[in-house]
């Protein structure tokens, strides 16, 4: 098991700037990439951001230029810089985690609420 414990999200103005972190504990060594997705109102879950053990990213077309995803390896956590916030960006956001082998689970965190007024 693992467990992801995320922080950081809040209402903010369009034009702002968020940061979003998350730390995993328990079976860590099954992690390879952790990365962030985030789901609006009647919308599907998508990916925004997501970065490797040796710090390969991608990064969601409609968020490169604005967000940032790092990585602290020695806390296991991840962190999500956005800034120059829209309102389209209001969504909850999810940690995930990406196993090494696809046999192995994947988790996800309980989500953080992003708002970003107009």
């Amino acid at each position: 098991q693992v467990h992801l414990v995320e922080s950081g999200g809040g209402l903010v103005q369009a034009g702002g700037s968020l940061r979003l972190s998350c730390a995993a504990s328990g079976d860590i060594f099954t992690i390879n990439a952790m990365g962030w997705y985030r789901q609006a109102p009647g919308k599907q879950r998508e990916l925004v951001a997501t970065i490797t053990n040796d710090g390969n990213t991608n990064y969601a077309d409609s968020v490169k230029g604005r967000f940032t995803i790092s990585r602290d390896n020695a806390k296991i956590a991840v962190y999500l810089q956005m800034n120059s916030l829209k309102p389209e960006d209001t969504a909850v956001y999810y940690c995930h985690t990406e196993p090494y082998y696809r046999n192995w689970n994947d988790y996800w965190g309980q989500g953080t609420q992003v708002t970003v007024s107009s």
